[in-house]
Parts: structure tokens; C-alpha cells; sequence
């Protein structure tokens, strides 16, 4: 005597199957979007660590050379700078071979003679030297 085969477990397993493979495919797309946030910023903290004046400018690079190790860090990551820099200057600050100036020592404030102020200042000044007395 045969046993009837019941098709709802067989239904129930292949709905299971794909459930599972799309939230397979969904995690890899979700992993993958991750990557290339983490690979974008590191980049960024890379390119002001370089002098780069706008980070506009590494939308210019091919990201797809770089990749992340083991430990969080994107190889190729120095090399990928080092190429803009030398393919496009204008997008990092120039390095600066002057020292900077010290600032200039401060001076003790010129006291104005009466001769050099107008008659409002003169006047202001005089009641200012009255109201001290």
C-alpha cells in the first residue's frame, strides 16, 4: 500500500528556500553598500590627511581598486591620493616653503593730541578728564 504524498510540505519547503535566498541576496547587497560607505570615508579622513581642499574631488577616483583588508583599512588607499594629486594639483592645498611670520610686538596705545582731534572729540575727551578729577 502506497501513502499519499502530501504537496504542502514540499510548497512550505520551496517557500522557505526562497524567503531564505532573498534575504541571502539582500544581506550580500546590504554588505556590499556597507563596504563602499566604509571604503568612501576612510578615503575622506585619507584625502584631508593629504591637503585636499574640496572632497568633491574624490568623486573623480575609480574606487573599484580599492578594497578593504582585514582590519578595516582600504589598500590602495595612498596610491589612489597620490594619483589624483599628481593628475589633478589644483584640488590640494600647496605646500608652503615660507615660515610663518611672528605677530608684530604690541605697542602701547598713542595717546591723540588736542591738536590732532575735532571739536566733538575734544570735547568728549575734556569731559572725560573732568569727570576723573
Amino acid at each position: 500500500m502506497t501513502e499519499p504524498t502530501d504537496p504542502a510540505p514540499d510548497a512550505a519547503l520551496e517557500n522557505i528556500r526562497a524567503r531564505a535566498d532573498t534575504a541571502e541576496r539582500a544581506l550580500a547587497a546590504l554588505q556590499a553598500d556597507t563596504e563602499a560607505r566604509l571604503v568612501r570615508a576612510e578615503l575622506k579622513a585619507e584625502a584631508v590627511r593629504a591637503g585636499i581642499v574640496d572632497l568633491d574631488g574624490l568623486k573623480l577616483l575609480d574606487l573599484s581598486a580599492a578594497r578593504l583588508n582585514d582590519k578595516g583599512e582600504v589598500e590602495g588607499a595612498a596610491t589612489l591620493l597620490a594619483t589624483l594629486k599628481r593628475e589633478k594639483p589644483w584640488l590640494f592645498a600647496p605646500h608652503s616653503s615660507s615660515s610663518t611670520a611672528a605677530p608684530p610686538p604690541a605697542a602701547p596705545a598713542k595717546t591723540k593730541m588736542a591738536t590732532e582731534m575735532s571739536d566733538a572729540e575734544y570735547r568728549a575727551a575734556r569731559a572725560a578728564l573732568l569727570k576723573r578729577r
